[in-house]
């Protein structure tokens, strides 16, 4: 099938636009300019933009900017994008004319063609909707960007709070499910005191609920919005009353309680909110590289590392090895966190990159934060459904590392002093005598009072000595 063209014309001059395309020749410009990642902006962002198109429509007609019959136009066309239709017409790479300006006109290209064409015009002709006149009325991509950002991003992050808490749920009941098995604690990778696998859990438990509530905090700020603020934040070419019209009609459009912002050059100059919010991304994912890591070592093996826990099969670990199972979800996990970590760099220099008025760099900026959102729940959901919820104990080995470990010579400091217990320690290292025979041996307690100090309770919670042994029977 022989592909035919139209001819459109913009500032820089004129240029072929595929005939059935709905976008047009700035967004063909961008098709040309920048073949850089093939990797488009998500749905939640173009939805967002859109959404942003349809509330400027709605409210310039409020304004008696414009025509309610343009408007009605607009407003159809955006619904029918927002309901799936004209997905393929977005084409614009995320790597491309800083501010996100060839996005933005893409955006107001299609919805100008389909609008004119629900109104029995030709494709190219924009007439009597014109992409600039009226679909983007009273915008620039300076404020529809950011505004998109965030109304994007609070469309999104709901999900990964949501797996953020199931997440911390299960390490809680793992952590009561594991509360009476004994194990060695370590410290610098060396056998320390003893404490219980469920203690262990519930930290991450409580680690997990504490990222959570810091991507909470700095989510409030992304309420705020700056639209109206046009070209430099001074609202040139918009109606006294248009900014806040706007957020009230994005914030029926939304379900979101949103809100103008109080200065709105400093919503255009700054990505701060932004930036804090990619923060607590990478210190979710430092968090959770470091749980992961804890898991895996504490499986290693089955017979030669830890195996103080099995984690759930879910897959051959090798193509050679046969019957060997891979820690393969956590190792996911690894790699996802990983990427984040690199994305908040790229949002953290992206950030301080803005300059005057603008930042330009917010294309990259939001592609980052909204595609760590989505690997980091997607992955949390599988971490905890695959992984977490399947662990199990292997509490035998548990109890015989507590039992072997020399850090149990630390429950005679009370009793022979620092000096003395650390003779007992060094001594059960040389003679690789189980420092539990060892105290028996010396006399140092009897095995009556042994057993009451080996009682889960005393040997992982603050005790008085007191009630443990009476030393008058010593």
């Amino acid at each position: 099938m022989v592909k035919t063209y139209r001819t459109e014309s913009d500032s820089l001059g004129k240029k072929k636009v595929p005939s059935s395309a709905y976008y047009g020749i700035q967004t063909q410009r961008a098709i040309e300019n920048f073949p850089i990642s093939g990797v488009m902006h998500s749905p939640e962002f173009l939805d967002s933009f859109v959404i942003i198109k349809k509330s400027a429509a709605k409210t310039n007609t409020k304004l008696k900017l414009l025509d309610k019959k343009l408007s009605s136009a607009i407003i159809k066309t955006s619904d029918e994008i927002l309901s799936g239709k004209f997905r393929d017409q977005f084409v614009v790479d995320v790597f491309q004319m800083g501010a996100g300006t060839s996005f933005n006109m893409n955006c107001n290209e299609v919805i100008a063609n389909r609008s004119n064409q629900s109104l029995h015009r030709k494709l190219g002709s924009y007439d009597p909707i014109h992409p600039n006149d009226h679909v983007n009325m009273s915008q620039s991509t300076n404020d529809t960007f950011p505004t998109a950002i965030r109304l994007s991003i609070l469309s999104s992050i709901p999900q990964l709070e949501q797996e953020l808490k199931s997440l911390s749920y299960s390490f809680q009941s793992k952590s009561k499910q594991f509360n009476k098995i004994l194990k060695s604690a370590r410290t610098h990778l060396q056998d320390a005191v003893p404490i219980t696998l469920g203690q262990e859990f519930k930290a991450y438990s409580i680690t997990i609920n504490k990222c959570l509530q810091d991507i909470q905090h700095c989510k409030k700020q992304l309420f705020f919005l700056g639209i109206g603020g046009s070209a430099a934040g001074t609202g040139i070419n918009t109606h006294p009353n248009y900014s806040k019209l706007m957020v009230r009609e994005l914030s029926i459009e939304t379900k979101l309680p949103l809100k103008q912002s109080i200065d709105l050059r400093e919503s255009m100059q700054s990505q701060k909110d932004i930036s804090s919010l990619s923060s607590s991304f990478r210190n979710l994912s430092l968090e959770l590289t470091r749980i992961s890591n804890d898991l895996r070592l504490l499986s290693s093996g089955p017979r030669t590392g830890l195996s103080e826990i099995n984690l759930p099969a879910i897959a051959p670990g090798s193509s050679i090895m046969p019957g060997k199972v891979n820690p393969s979800i956590l190792e996911m996990v690894n790699m996802v966190c990983f990427h984040v970590i690199g994305s908040d760099s790229g949002v953290a220099y992206a950030t301080q990159a803005g300059q005057l008025e603008l930042n330009v760099m917010m294309p990259m900026i939001s592609y980052n934060v909204l595609f760590s959102i989505q690997i980091l729940t997607n992955s949390i959901k599988q971490m905890r459904k695959l992984c977490i919820d399947g662990i199990t104990a292997n509490e035998l080995i548990c109890r015989k590392y507590a039992e072997e470990s020399i850090g149990l010579a630390t429950i005679l400091n009370k009793y022979i002093g620092y000096s003395n217990a650390s003779k007992i320690a060094k001594k059960s290292v040389t003679s690789n005598t189980n420092i539990l025979d060892l105290i028996l041996k010396e006399e140092i307690l009897t095995e009556s009072q042994l057993k009451k100090i080996l009682n889960v309770n005393s040997l992982t919670q603050p005790t008085d000595p007191r009630f443990i042994i009476n030393k008058d029977n010593k």
